[in-house]
């Protein structure tokens, strides 16, 4: 065979299209949760909070003085950004949980399948 025809068995071959699937399905699933993350549980936490916007807590290392991350960004200005990160980990903790509700249904429902066919 040449390397051509490996290269089309290969990439023909079940694992690889599985794999491609996966991906696609991954990254509109990453949409799906993003949007549940920040439009449906992250305004009443805001909320819960008094309104603390996260993504605003910083810590200026210049002696300009900012009211935004996004007004330091944009002036160049250098900041510890902590709150962007408690941001960041709190939507990736909800993800998470998510993702793990989620495959807990499905192998409930396997196991669920697999009785009534008798396996």
């Amino acid at each position: 065979m040449s390397m051509i025809d490996d290269f089309k068995t290969f990439a023909m071959g079940g694992n690889v299209l599985d794999l491609a699937v996966g991906v696609v399905i991954g990254a509109a699933f990453g949409k799906i949760t993003t949007s549940l993350v920040s439009d449906i549980i992250m305004p009443p936490i805001s909320l819960l909070t008094s309104g603390v916007d996260f993504k605003n807590l910083l810590v200026n290392l210049s002696d300009k003085p900012v009211s935004s991350l996004a007004q330091a960004q944009k002036d160049g200005i250098p900041v510890i950004a902590y709150g962007n990160f408690i941001q960041t980990s709190i939507e990736f903790l909800i993800i998470a949980f998510t993702i793990f509700m989620v495959v807990k249904q499905i192998n409930n429902l396997r196991g669920k399948a697999m009785v009534e066919a008798g396996k």
